[in-house]
């Protein structure tokens, strides 16, 4: 069965279906409040200290070791997509935030919109701009700034 674009129901234009980035946007979203929280701290500390407590009972075994091991090890695994999931939306609200800035402005370059798309090299060059305009403009106002104390003595 296929919609009328041709695609499968389960694909679209090769991204997962609608239904779950919204799923998973909604999943991460809430995961990084509830993990972020100090309640999330404080719920770990917890574990490894009945963890801990727990190691006289088993006789500190390789077993006893494995469990905290192997949980740390999927919680880890499992919290890195989720991570990357949300700085990846943070980061382009950020940018269209951005955007809309320099659009707004009179006379900014628009053609500082997209700098993510830039390679390393190309943000190199601007960067070495930005420093010499910056330098510039820091030797005039240290110049104001001299001729003031000058015109104070």
């Amino acid at each position: 069965m296929k919609h009328e674009n041709g695609h499968s129901p389960n694909v679209s234009n090769g991204k997962p279906p609608e239904v779950v980035n919204h799923w998973f946007h909604r999943f991460a979203c809430k995961t990084a409040d509830v993990m972020g929280s100090a309640w999330a701290f404080f719920g770990a500390i917890g574990i490894i200290i009945v963890w801990a407590l727990l190691g006289p009972l088993f006789h500190y075994s390789d077993s006893w070791q494995l469990v905290i091991n192997t949980g740390t090890t999927i919680i880890t695994f499992l919290m890195v997509f989720l991570i990357q999931n949300t700085q990846n939306r943070d980061a382009k609200a950020f940018h269209l935030k951005l955007n809309e800035l320099i659009l707004a402005i009179k006379g900014a370059r628009n053609q500082m919109m997209n700098l993510e798309d830039m390679t390393d090299d190309e943000l190199t060059e601007l960067k070495k701009e930005f420093d010499r305009i910056s330098g510039s403009r820091q030797e005039q106002r240290n110049a104001t700034h001299h001729r003031k104390q000058v015109a104070a003595k």
